[in-house]
């Protein structure tokens, strides 16, 4: 079973920053896609940056510009460095990882980290 342990978040003004890490256990030789999703309280969980199994890289618009995703320890640890925080980036910050084919396709979720950023 896939382990995902999020770290690195915390409360910190608007225009400060924050480095979030997930470090990924247990992924076997299969391919993954890493994904970063966040969810604010009353609002639906959205994608926030991902790394695709084949090294490509998307992010919302809502995060370009300010936050990178990055994979420094091959897909052992992914990293969210968030730049130029909004009080509109507090959330809950997950980390995902999709297994594909051609192993048997799983979705596998973090705990969250929680991300405050005051005005």
């Amino acid at each position: 079973q896939v382990e995902l342990v999020e770290s690195g978040g915390g409360s910190v003004q608007a225009g400060g920053s924050l480095r979030l890490s997930c470090a990924a256990s247990r992924l076997g030789g299969c391919p993954y896609d890493m994904n970063w999703y966040r969810q604010a309280p009353g609002k639906e969980r959205e994608f926030v940056a991902g790394i695709d199994e084949d090294g490509t890289i998307t992010s919302a618009d809502s995060v370009k510009g300010r936050f990178t995703i990055s994979q420094p320890n091959a897909k052992k640890t992914l990293v969210l460095q968030m730049n130029n925080l909004k009080p509109e980036d507090t959330a809950m910050y997950y980390c995902n990882a999709r297994k594909k084919p051609p192993c048997t396709s799983a979705l596998f979720w973090g705990r969250g980290t929680q991300v405050s950023v005051s005005s």
